[in-house]
């Protein structure tokens, strides 16, 4: 008997607006596009467009002229999380064999949406936690450790936190901290993940524009937030080659996606277009 089918990948409209959004850079997105984005993913023209209001009310997105949207000043910081994805590899430096540490001890537990915000950007940048409140992560990402400070900042690392340099580890520490993280996993991820990205690619041009579209939604979405959770360990951690083969693997098929989606909206008529059929059907 075979397997029962997976289970439908469902997705919640506000991250998919968002990406809608995001993916539009510089320019705006007109709402036929997202309605009919929307209607991809079974949700109705009334979901998207409250949804866009919602949005709008949150400085989320605005509206750029008749019909047409573009993200809000409330999601730079988003924008800026994208880009910071696609720069991976220049994130990068040699390892120095020495720890940045972050000392959260001081700071209160009791507020738990500021402890998930701590934590949250914490594994952001790959730290593990060796002790009760005390983070580590090895020093070979960003400019320096004024660089790491900085941008654990900007993701919601309270400003009291102690973040600094952390070197010579006793034998017995140095072996706890190897353990933070699995490598071999990693590995695996990678590999795994790349096989997935480019045996897609290779079937995709037989797919119907639509399923296409959806399908490099969650697949790309995926591998991005794989590769956004990453710890970018060094070298001997990890295999820093079979990483860059992944890590292109992720670029080219956002690029791919890129434009599928962009066929996909190609095939839509014009705004013009719509509004004339829709008087030829009322009239």
């Amino acid at each position: 008997m075979p397997p029962p089918p997976a289970p439908e990948p469902k997705v919640q409209p506000k991250h998919l607006l968002l990406e809608l959004l995001l993916a539009t850079d510089e320019d705006s997105l007109p709402v036929s596009h997202a309605v009919a984005a929307g209607a991809v993913f079974g949700l109705s023209e009334n979901h998207v467009r409250v949804t866009l209001a919602r949005l709008a009310a949150q400085d989320m997105a605005q509206a750029t002229e008749r019909g047409a949207w573009r993200l809000g000043p409330a999601a730079r910081s988003l924008a800026q999380d994208v880009a910071n994805w696609r720069r991976t590899t220049e994130r990068l430096r040699p390892w120095n064999g020495q720890y940045v540490a972050v000392h959260c001890g001081h700071l209160a537990r009791s507020d738990r949406t500021s402890t998930r915000q701590r934590e949250r950007a914490l594994h952001l940048l790959g730290f593990a936690e060796l002790q009760r409140d005390f983070w580590l992560r090895p020093d070979n990402i960003e400019a320096d450790i004024a660089a790491i400070r900085t941008r654990l900042h900007t993701l919601g690392l309270e400003h009291g936190a102690v973040v600094c340099g952390c070197t010579q580890l006793d034998a017995a520490t140095e072996a706890a901290v190897d353990a933070l993280w699995d490598g071999a996993a990693l590995n695996q991820g990678y590999r795994a993940t790349q096989q997935r990205l480019e045996r897609w690619l290779e079937g995709s041009a037989r797919l119907p524009t639509a399923q296409a579209a959806r399908e490099s939604f969650f697949l790309g979405g995926a591998a991005i937030r794989q590769l956004v959770y990453d710890p970018l360990l060094p070298e001997p951690m990890v295999d820093g080659a079979l990483r860059q083969s992944f890590i292109a693997s992720v670029l080219a098929f956002d690029q791919a996606g890129r434009a599928i989606w962009q066929r996909f909206y190609d095939a839509l008529p014009s705004p013009d277009t719509a509004t004339r059929r829709a008087r030829l059907r009322v009239a």
